[in-house]
């Protein structure tokens, strides 16, 4: 075999790999879906949103918050932070009033706990007023969800930052769901005349809400036992004294809980009157298909699973966005990782 010929073959070997490699974020389809990445090489993206106009915005574990407008990415914030283990810089919400105020607030762990901060965002984060401080923080269990509800208040998911006597103390902010008045005041028709809107928490990473208004959240089990809720005003969903379905009465029990396998669930979103669920140590989009009712559960898929942890899952336009988690110390990164990855659902 003559030498050109060899390296013409050597030369074609390399550019299929680089093909496979290039090519590969593309490959996530599966029947009734349809992916396409829409950023990588990114570092644990932990939440997204969306600005009035349609430019996502995110936040990555290590401080940096940026902006996509599916042309130009753009750094507009580096807040310090103290990222260990699962603490950072974590959840973020756009206000529903953005186009008049330019409101955007985020949830991290400074030096001494979590807190929730408002920043004006024009070209830059700037001008931040914090809202709520001394939220209990540790390297697990600092939840860190930020949504706006349907009545127009933020939400906010705490952990139990590895304190289980707080979480049963309705005056203490570890393991809650805590409801916000935009300015960082209390809301009068709060259960506990506090900020708690529910209690018995251990790490709740995920809520949304589906389209009457009913409220769910996803939490993480003590070894499995991971469960979805429904979310009450003032209910008591019993960590750390019960997990799962309880005999005693006392507490609420969840939607669905798992005890064959540790789903670790994060993001959440409603579409499509189905409950799309982002699992970390499960590694999956998990679609969980609900009555009409939306208080039963008709079957449930696993999507996604060749992408490794997936983090977050947000609706946006007619889209599930969908962010991996393999750089946050816990999964095996992949070539392009970490990803944001829009996701059409056909049907």
């Amino acid at each position: 075999m003559n030498k050109k010929l060899i390296i013409g073959i050597i030369i074609i070997l390399i550019a299929s790999i680089l093909i496979m490699f290039v090519t590969w974020p593309q490959t996530t389809n599966q029947k009734g879906f349809q992916s396409e990445v829409v950023l990588e090489n990114l570092n644990t993206p932990w939440a997204i949103d969306f600005l009035p106009n349609g430019t996502m915005i995110f936040t990555e574990r290590n401080g940096k918050v940026s902006t996509w407008d599916g042309k130009s990415l753009s750094v507009v914030g580096n807040i310090s932070v103290k990222a260990e283990g699962e603490s950072g810089l974590l959840g973020l919400a756009v206000d529903p009033e953005f186009s008049k105020n330019k409101y955007v607030y985020v949830y991290y762990t400074d030096n001494d706990s979590n807190r929730i901060s408002r920043f004006n965002l024009n070209q830059k984060l700037e001008n931040e007023t914090v809202l709520l401080d001394n939220i209990p923080s540790a390297s697990t269990h600092d939840a860190g969800r930020l949504k706006f509800g349907p009545d127009g208040k933020l939400y906010a998911t705490t952990g139990d930052a590895s304190q289980r006597d707080l979480v049963q103390d309705v005056n203490s902010l570890a393991g809650k769901i805590l409801r916000l008045n935009k300015n960082g005041s209390v809301p009068d028709d709060n259960p506990f005349k506090n900020y708690v809107w529910s209690y018995g928490h251990r790490n709740p990473q995920g809520i949304t809400w589906s389209d009457n208004g009913t409220m769910y959240s996803s939490e993480h089990g003590q070894n499995m036992n991971d469960e979805i809720n429904i979310i009450v005003k003032g209910g008591n969903y019993g960590w750390p004294l019960e997990e799962g379905d309880n005999l005693t009465g006392k507490y609420k029990n969840p939607l669905i809980f798992y005890t064959n396998f540790t789903l670790a669930p994060s993001g959440m979103a409603f579409f499509q009157k189905d409950l799309y669920v982002a699992g970390l140590r499960g590694n999956q989009l998990r679609q969980i298909v609900l009555d009409e009712s939306g208080q039963k559960v008709l079957s449930e898929v696993e999507l996604f699973t060749n992408l490794g942890r997936i983090r977050d899952v947000v609706v946006h336009d007619g889209y599930l966005y969908i962010s991996t988690s393999n750089y946050d110390g816990r999964g095996v990164p992949k070539v392009g990782d970490d990803k944001i990855i829009r996701i059409r659902v056909n049907g």
